[in-house]
């Protein structure tokens, strides 16, 4: 006896004499709904300059642009799939308006409009402010790593380059002389050959020397801006394939990378601020960081919080001018559960020394000074204590951590009122409550970002990189406001989006 399963519907094996719309098919809460609305009002007369009357009719680039982020959104960042899904999932197909643009279309749009997925990026947090999903009231900065599109075995040296390039410079050279015999002489060696052995070889040194000075020169222009007026040291590294990323990462695994920074509001978790760096570290990112948020909003948040990484004098300076109110992480000396120094065998930290103003000079724990003993000119001071006083102290092995067993040192710069402000203010209970807010805020959209396989680059050189995160956060935004429209909260007014009324 036969199990009695479901039959398939009429409709499966007879034709219709009225074929209804093929999008009839999704389901009336289908998010492509949501997502072409929100297209409609992406502003796309800036790219109108690049495309002519003449020759043959080109794609809409307003489709182009809905068609990859929508892809981006759905976790598909390789054309040939994007294409794909197009001739097959309907809501692609609906984005898309059933065209099929070749997969080339979509990775050279990609490539060459990287400037104005910056542009998206700014509408996309205007479109979520007008919605009511972000307020700048709470912002938190963070940055992670993603992968470039090269590899460390596709890279070379400083010392590495000049070596090749000297070898390869004196290979060319001979072979020139030996061309320039068997041009002259009828040597038998020679006789019985085709002539192309030497041409070839010829070829393709002449073609790696090139890439060799393309490579050398590019270390060299980087570290001049990095470190202007200091030797190249041997050790530093140059990716061939792309030139501008940079050896990053932690714990031992190490690659090409970018250091992709983001602004995240507390409200919804939308994206207002991003940018890339070549930086590993964020001592230097903050200032960055406000100039993208006062673009893309005409605004400045009012409070930010940021994590250890970003705990630097420069970054301090910064937050300090612009008047916002600053919590950043001071490492784990300004935790309040740190023992004291007497209750454990902790090491001394720089935090337990106390500062004189009136003396210019530090007390330690034992009430020893440390007198200010070098003035640099670039603003460091260096205090130093007495080998005498320190040799004798019963702290001497958890606080000076000399080699050569010299008295305790403390380096300073001009900034340290700045740290000394924020490790104090970090200290106060309702700095912690708000700073906690910061791992809720931030940390989870880097992970929505990652779980939709968006993990590397798929283009090379900083500005296209950054055209190719901008597209991520537009789909990050975006993704915020269909989920919202799909709750009700937010609506259509007028053809503009609006928070819905309670």
């Amino acid at each position: 006896m036969s199990i009695p399963f479901k039959r398939d519907p009429e409709e499966y094996n007879q034709g219709m004499l009225f074929p209804g719309n093929v999008f009839d098919l999704l389901s009336k809460d289908h998010c492509c709904y949501a997502y072409e609305d929100i297209f409609q009002q992406i502003d796309t007369s800036s790219l109108m300059k690049n495309y002519s009357r003449k020759g043959q009719n080109a794609y809409n680039p307003c489709l182009i642009i809905s068609i990859l982020i929508y892809a981006y959104s759905q976790g598909v960042f390789s054309s040939r799939q994007i294409n794909q899904k197009c001739k097959e999932d309907l809501g692609y197909m609906y984005i898309s308006h059933l065209q099929c643009p070749d997969f080339r279309v979509l990775s050279d749009f990609r490539k060459d409009n990287y400037g104005f997925f910056k542009e998206c990026f700014k509408q996309s947090v205007m479109l979520s402010i007008e919605a009511g999903l972000a307020s700048l009231g709470h912002v938190s900065l963070d940055g992670s790593k993603f992968k470039a599109n090269t590899s460390k075995h596709k890279a070379m040296s400083y010392k590495r380059l000049k070596e090749q390039e000297k070898q390869l410079t004196d290979d060319i050279e001979a072979l020139v002389k030996q061309a320039e015999q068997c041009d002259s002489e009828e040597d038998q060696e020679y006789r019985n050959r085709t002539g192309y052995e030497i041409p070839e070889d010829f070829k393709y040194k002449e073609a790696r020397l090139k890439k060799i000075k393309a490579a050398k020169e590019a270390l060299e222009k980087r570290e001049q801006e990095l470190n202007p007026d200091k030797p190249i040291e041997d050790k530093k590294q140059i990716s061939f394939a792309d030139h501008d990323a940079r050896i990053m990462g932690k714990k031992g695994q190490f690659d090409y990378s970018y250091n992709a920074q983001i602004s995240v509001d507390e409200d919804n978790q939308i994206i207002i601020g991003q940018h890339v760096s070549q930086n590993a570290t964020d001592y230097k990112e903050v200032s960055t960081a406000i100039d993208e948020i006062e673009k893309n909003t005409g605004d400045i948040p009012d409070k930010v919080s940021l994590d250890n990484g970003y705990f630097s004098g420069d970054n301090l300076e910064t937050l300090e001018e612009s008047g916002i109110d600053a919590y950043v992480a001071c490492g784990k000396e300004s935790r309040q559960d740190i023992p004291d120094i007497g209750q454990s065998n902790r090491k001394i930290k720089k935090s337990d020394f106390i500062y004189d103003d009136n003396d210019d000079c530090f007390i330690c724990p034992q009430g020893y000074s440390l007198t200010l003993c070098s003035n640099e000119k670039d603003g460091t001071r260096v205090y130093q204590a007495s080998i005498n006083k320190c040799s004798k102290c019963t702290y001497q092995k958890r606080c000076c951590q000399s080699r050569k067993e010299e008295a305790r040192t403390i380096s300073i710069d001009d900034k340290e009122p700045l740290r000394r402000a924020m490790f104090k203010k970090m200290q106060q209970a309702y700095s912690c409550q708000i700073y906690r807010k910061r791992k809720q805020i931030v940390e989870p959209v880097f992970g929505q970002i990652k779980n939709t396989g968006f993990r590397g680059f798929s283009v090379r050189g900083s500005p296209k990189v950054s055209g190719e995160f901008s597209l991520a956060c537009i789909s990050h935004n975006l993704s915020k406001i269909v989920r919202a429209i799909c709750r009700g909260t937010v609506c259509f007014e007028s053809g503009k989006l609006a928070p819905m009324e309670a």
